[in-house]
């Protein structure tokens, strides 16, 4: 599951990646190629930041889905205990007595 996103900087038009889950509104990061501060925002004017944002929903989306779909599967699989439990070891050491 990818949990990054491309960015596109609105002034130096490189890409770079950030995680979904920090792009959300008001979020703020600074560029690494040309260091502008891009605001993030569902309401921004900016093609690539409204963009980003929605790809970064959809992300964060899945990963729920994702995890809830994990975590439904592991209650379901019941657990099963390794070893010997107590009242086997007593058994065998009362044998070996014997």
């Amino acid at each position: 599951m990818e949990d990054s996103v491309q960015v596109r900087c609105t002034r130096c038009k490189n890409v770079f990646r950030d995680r979904a889950k920090r792009l959300q509104n008001g979020y703020s990061r600074q560029c690494p190629s040309c260091e502008i501060v891009l605001f993030f925002d569902e309401d921004s004017h900016d093609p690539n930041i409204k963009r980003a944002m929605r790809t970064a929903r959809r992300a964060r989306k899945e990963m729920r889905e994702s995890e809830g779909v994990s975590a439904r599967t592991a209650a379901a699989v019941p657990r099963q205990y390794g070893g010997r439990s107590a009242s086997n070891s007593r058994s065998t050491e009362a044998e070996d007595d014997d």
